[in-house]
């Protein structure tokens, strides 16, 4: 009974602590909520919206690359347009089927398609008058008509609006363009190559037998550094594909779906991989080979690397060749052989980018050009030599011709008695005006007798001329000599 009592006294006094604790919080909690607090929302800062993140445009490397972006996101905010271009086969794009829909496009559209043309028009004369300057050709009138016409993406006969005709150019033009773009940088990598072997090749020429020898010791250790590296898995294969999965995405390679892989790599989620998001796949293979703080390590080499990877897959999974890859077709390439047991790959170390006979005809073509430039640096050297003798010759006749008109034009002065009077020259007996000399008179008769004296007379008065001063010339026929004796 004692033992009972002492329990019930326990749990009475354990069930009053219990209310009075449950009771305390509930007051604590009701005086909270009972004392409002004013917030000054004026200065209260909301917090800033973030700006959403959009997919930023990978350029295709076409230097209309800008217009061609801006005419198709217009394009496609135009729902009938855009339906049609998802569901229009890459070929009937090539044959312009897809043009023939701008005309069910809407007005807004249109208008803003319009103005994209009007700017591109714009940019292509500006580009056009920038390369007519630095040719030196500021004087002479631009053809703008004439010269708009190798630009075959667009009609240059109707600058303002956007028709029909433009986008067809533009698909046309874009897709064999991009079509080229590949070949193009091929050839480019490869001329890039065979610069680089002629350098070393003419380097090693520079140098006497034992710096040569290290040099080619130490050119062969680093080719197989180069080569020294793990193994690089089939591009777009399951094991490839399966690491980035792991590594990439942090993902239980067991737990590996082709399905789910592509809906985490399409980026933009058009439904798609474009080229930019395939060659995005491949980073990981391509860390294994190149490092960029390693001498032994071409970063060129790696982006051709990138590129002969994209055209692999490209070459396998795009059964519709429009440069994109479904998820269908995707999803189809999962199933093949090549996907579950690929081939080996072999990397640029293991496939020289150019054959000897192209390095020959390479070597020899450099060493044309060289002996081209070499000759008009002679001949310009020569055009040189001749305008400065010209010019020599130029100066000496200008330094004659001026002696010549100044000894001509000078007036020579002499002061007499403070006065500058003409000094008086030798003139021509034609010009000269004869003097009447004091000679022994004779009579008429007397002259007229002897026709000998006579014609002396004349002649001392035709050849001798007196010079006179101001003192001796009657006034008024002063000035009169004067202008007489000015030349």
């Amino acid at each position: 009974i004692h033992k009972l009592n002492n329990c019930s006294r326990f749990q009475m006094c354990w069930s009053r602590a219990l209310l009075t604790g449950w009771g305390l919080v509930l007051v604590h909690l009701l005086c909270l909520e009972a004392v409002p607090i004013s917030i000054d929302k004026t200065k209260v800062k909301e917090p800033e919206p973030k700006p959403e993140e959009t997919q930023a445009n990978v350029d295709t490397g076409l230097h209309y690359d800008r217009y061609l972006r801006e005419v198709i996101d217009f394009l496609e905010k135009d729902q009938h347009f855009r339906e049609k271009l998802h569901n229009t086969d890459m070929e009937d794009i090539k044959q312009g089927k897809l043009a023939k829909e701008l005309d069910f496009v809407s007005h807004h559209v249109r208008t803003k398609l319009d103005e994209l043309k009007r700017q591109e028009v714009n940019r292509l004369r500006t580009l056009i008058k920038a390369k007519q300057d630095i040719e030196g050709g500021n004087d002479i009138a631009v053809d703008h008509q004439a010269l708009l016409k190798q630009f075959e993406y667009l009609n240059h006969m109707n600058p303002h609006t956007f028709e029909v005709d433009d986008l067809d150019r533009l698909i046309k033009s874009a897709t064999k363009d991009l079509e080229n773009f590949d070949k193009d940088r091929h050839d480019e990598f490869k001329r890039y190559e065979m610069m680089k072997e002629h350098d070393r090749r003419e380097h090693l020429k520079t140098l006497d037998e034992e710096e040569r020898k290290k040099e080619e010791e130490h050119y062969e250790e680093m080719r197989k550094k180069h080569a020294d590296h793990p193994k690089v898995n089939h591009p777009g294969s399951q094991n490839q594909l399966k690491e980035v999965w792991e590594e990439a995405d942090g993902l239980d390679p067991e737990d590996f779906d082709p399905k789910t892989f592509f809906n985490l790599h399409d980026t933009n989620g058009d439904g798609f991989f474009d080229e930019q998001e395939l060659e995005a796949l491949f980073t990981k293979e391509l860390e294994k080979i190149y490092d960029p703080t390693n001498e032994e390590d071409d970063m060129v080499e790696m982006e051709e690397e990138r590129l002969r990877m994209r055209e692999h897959v490209m070459n396998e999974v795009d059964s519709n060749k429009d440069r994109l890859v479904s998820l269908d077709e995707f999803m189809v390439a999962t199933k093949k052989k090549e996907f579950l047991e690929p081939d080996s790959w072999e990397t640029l170390e293991q496939n020289q980018a150019y054959t000897d006979e192209e390095m020959r005809e390479f070597e020899e073509h450099l060493a044309q050009q060289e002996q081209d430039l070499s000759e008009k640096a002679m001949d310009l050297q020569k055009q040189r030599e001749e305008l400065e003798r010209q010019q020599e010759q130029l100066n000496a006749q200008k330094i004659e011709l001026q002696q010549v008109k100044g000894h001509k034009t000078e007036c020579f002065f002499v002061t007499f008695e403070g006065n500058a009077i003409p000094e008086m020259h030798p003139v021509d007996h034609q010009e000269a005006q004869p003097q009447e000399h004091h000679l022994p008179s004779q009579s008429p008769q007397d002259t007229h007798q002897d026709p000998q004296i006579h014609e002396q007379h004349n002649e001392v008065q035709a050849q001798q001329v007196v010079p006179q001063t101001h003192h001796d010339q009657p006034p008024g026929h002063q000035a009169e000599q004067g202008h007489q004796n000015q030349p």
